[in-house]
Formats: C-alpha cells, structure tokens, sequence
C-alpha cells in the first residue's frame, strides 16, 4: 500500500516552528512584516492572498494588503514597489501574479529588492540557489524538499525525474534536488520517450499543469510521486475518465460542476508508488508554510536576531 504523504500535517509542523520565531523577534525587535501587493480582482489569487495573509496573521506576521486597481501602469507599480522597498517595517514584498497585460511583470519582480524577495523569483537569488548560497528560495520547490525530508525519504544517492522546466517550480526544484545529491533529470514537452524516462525515477516530480498527463506507464513501481499539478476539470466525461467512474468523485462533480486533479494519473498513482502526495493536500499547503519561513529567515537577517 502506497503511503499517502500529508502536505497539510507537514504545513502545520512548520508553522508550529515558526511561532517561537516570530515570539523572539517580536520581544527583542519587531514582528516579522509581509505586504502582499494584489493588483485588479482576479478571483483566484484573491483567495491566494487572503490565505497568505489569514496564515501570516495566525502566525503573528504582520500582514498588509495592498489592492492597486487593475488599470495601474508599469511606472505606478514600479513606484509602489520603491517605497515598500524603502520601509523598514517591510521584510517580505510579494506581488501576487499574474499582472494585468499592460504591466511589465519582469520589471516588477526585477525591482523588488533581493533581501524582500520573499517569493524566492529576483535573478539574485535564482543565481544564490544554483551557487548554494544562503537566499529566498522559491517557495513550492522548497516545500518539496521539506516533503520528502519530513516523510524520510532518502534523496542522496536517488534518480530524480522533473516533468516540467518553469522558473517557478521544475529548475529550481531541479538544482534544489542536486543539492543534496540526487541525480537529476528534467523532461519537458520536446523530451523524447517521456515514459521510459520517467520510469528511470526514485523520486518522480510532476509540474507541467497537464491533467494526468504522467500515466501508470511513466511510474516505477516504487517511486516516490511528488504531483505538483491543480488543474480543474470542468467535464463529467473527464471525470468519468480519469477517475475510473468514481462515484464520490462524479457526485462532487455534479455538486460543485468542477472536480481538481494533479498532473498524475491519481489512480496509477496510489496504485504503483512506494509515496506519494495527493491533490488537493499535497504539495499545495508547502507553498504557502515556505513563504512564512521566508519571510520569517528575511526578517531574521535584516534584525540580526538568531
């Protein structure tokens, strides 16, 4: 039987550390601060920014959000970013994506300062992970590594395969693994015989936002299932599909009209791994845990309390 790996038990473990952390700060200098800047009213990332501030408020982060209308330009939003740069306060800036298409979103995330670049995106700490060098690291890559670290699965010495080469997640996930000595593939939509190659993993991670895309043929009976993917289905007879006619899962369907899966097949999945991580309460609750770490080892630095 499969091991079902808990994101949500290993989010709180690491929110649970955190709190000491913040007590110290708070009593010897300040709280940790985190500004969440939300341009616009897209749907989604209003419930990510109201989940990252409602978690940085539990932890006794202070937390700001800052709503700019979506009609903002480049130069407004570049002003913005100077002066949360320039607050002391402030020890995590992050710009929740996507932008609207009139703003550059590489100049934006270019002018947040390094040392605030709680999100782990400025080229500076991009070149810090490659370097092993103490920065921000990306946050979904890192809580990666804390899934498998906490679940006691061996990654030195182990072949690792990321299906999916994005700055966000498959290279920084990439170099992240390498670091503590995984041997390393990255596959991406132009690899040849994705399978066989992916069958070649101890620890196989999915993030190319493809609906189950990695079958039971891509799957090493044994491997370690990292499903990065949430992506909603919105037709029964894919439902139907991808989850073998199940019931519980058409009955959601049909209570909600849309049902999430990763970019594992989810049955081939529980049935071939040695682990693996479910979606949702997988990877999806790390992401916002290491944010909170960021922020936390940001404020840390900029205080000079250890």
């Amino acid at each position: 039987m499969a091991t079902r790996i808990d994101g949500n038990r290993i989010r709180d473990e690491i929110k649970d550390e955190l709190k000491p952390r913040v007590a110290r700060l708070a009593a010897h200098k300040r709280p940790p601060g985190l500004v969440a800047v939300l341009v616009g009213h897209n749907p989604a990332s209003e419930v990510y920014v109201r989940n990252k501030v409602k978690t940085a408020h539990d932890l006794g982060i202070c937390s700001e959000k800052i709503t700019p209308p979506d009609s903002i330009r480049t130069e407004e939003l570049l002003a913005l970013v100077d002066q949360l740069n320039a607050r002391e306060e402030v020890d995590g800036i992050l710009v929740q994506l996507p932008l609207p298409k009139q703003v550059d979103a590489k100049r934006i995330l270019l002018a947040v300062s390094p040392e605030k670049d709680v999100d782990g995106f400025h080229p500076f700490n991009v070149g810090c992970l490659v370097a092993a060098l103490p920065a921000p690291r990306a946050c979904t890559p890192a809580g990666i590594i804390q899934l498998l670290k906490r679940s006691n699965i061996p990654i030195a010495g182990k072949r690792a395969v990321v299906v999916g080469r994005s700055d966000i997640v498959g290279k920084p996930v990439a170099l992240l693994l390498l670091h503590e000595h995984a041997t390393v593939t990255i596959c991406h939509s132009k690899t040849a015989d994705l399978p066989g190659v992916c069958r070649e993993a101890d620890i196989l991670v999915a993030a190319m936002g493809r609906a189950a895309l990695i079958d039971a043929a891509c799957i090493k009976p044994g491997a370690t299932v990292i499903d990065v993917g949430m992506n909603s289905l919105t037709s029964r007879d894919d439902v139907a599909r991808i989850f073998r006619n199940s019931a519980e899962k058409l009955a959601a369907f049909d209570a909600k009209g849309s049902v999430l899966v990763g970019d594992v097949d989810p049955i081939a999945m529980v049935k071939k791994s040695g682990a693996y991580t479910p979606v949702p309460g997988g990877v999806g609750p790390l992401t916002i845990a290491m944010l909170m770490a960021n922020t936390v080892e940001s404020a840390e630095r900029r205080l000079g309390v250890c």
